[in-house]
């Protein structure tokens, strides 16, 4: 027996597809809410309505702003990899004439992924964040609901984003998609 094993246990991670099938057969009651991060089933907390209220005002804006140049997509599957498939808050994706109807988008397709954290920051920041990195999506916003602060992270490399920056909750842009910015004070 490796002594790494006799430290500490091994965790027995799934794949998306294994996942699926999960699902398929009723292991999951039709109301869960529960994602795939790093080949491990996790609970998404419940929202309350206060995330409720903003995420929807966050997608219309969006919405609006996007104005058919890119397909946004709230709270559906983003494919990240074998063992990944997170639900972020919103998910900006490339535009596709069938709309991700044969497969959901992957890391390649996403322009902007945003997080709306009320009580999840350090998973948010901790796990999701750099979980992006490595599947190379280009553009991740976490909407500190509390500080009302926007954390920005571009231009993944190595794993890790190039370019991180914390401001507050004002105009953006989208870096992929220029001319297209949100005002986001009407989220505090």
């Amino acid at each position: 027996m490796s002594t790494a094993m006799q430290e500490w246990p091994r965790r027995h991670r799934i794949t998306v597809d294994r996942y699926y099938r999960m699902a398929e057969v009723g292991l999951f009651q039709p109301d869960e809410r529960v994602e795939l991060i790093n080949g491990e089933i996790i609970d998404m907390l419940p929202m309350g309505s206060g995330h409720a209220s903003k995420l929807q005002r966050l997608a219309a804006a969006l919405t609006v702003a996007l104005d058919g140049r890119a397909i946004l997509r709230p709270q559906l599957p983003l494919r990240l990899s074998e063992d990944s498939e997170p639900m972020p808050d919103i998910a900006v994706v490339a535009l596709r004439p069938d709309l991700y109807e044969t497969g959901h988008p992957g890391a390649a397709d996403a322009l902007l992924v945003i997080e709306l954290s009320e009580s999840t920051l350090r998973y948010d920041r901790d796990v999701k964040v750099p979980m992006y990195a490595l599947s190379g999506v280009p553009e991740v916003w976490i909407v500190d609901l509390k500080a009302n602060q926007l954390r920005v992270y571009r231009h993944p490399r190595d794993g890790v984003y190039a370019a991180t920056e914390v401001r507050g909750l004002a105009r953006m842009s989208l870096a992929a998609l220029p001319g297209v910015e949100i005002d986001l004070s009407t989220l505090s």
